[in-house]
């Protein structure tokens, strides 16, 4: 049961990528608002997804710090 949950995790996961991806190029669409999502759904079913998307959030903290 869980390797189905994890499978739709993980289509849902690209599948909101891949949106904000293509949102990323429409100027009038908010891609990241997708690609977020897309990222902490990929990120509960592979731990280097997860360790990666941590990683950026700990750059962004330090780089509003200063």
């Amino acid at each position: 049961m869980k390797s189905v949950i994890d499978i739709i995790k993980v289509i849902a996961g690209v599948t909101l990528i891949i949106i904000g991806l293509i949102g990323g190029l429409i100027p009038i669409f908010q891609g990241w608002i997708f690609g977020i999502p897309g990222l902490m759904l990929l990120g509960s079913v592979f731990p280097p997804v997860k360790k990666w998307t941590h990683d950026m959030v700990e750059k962004a903290k330090n780089k509003m710090r200063r």
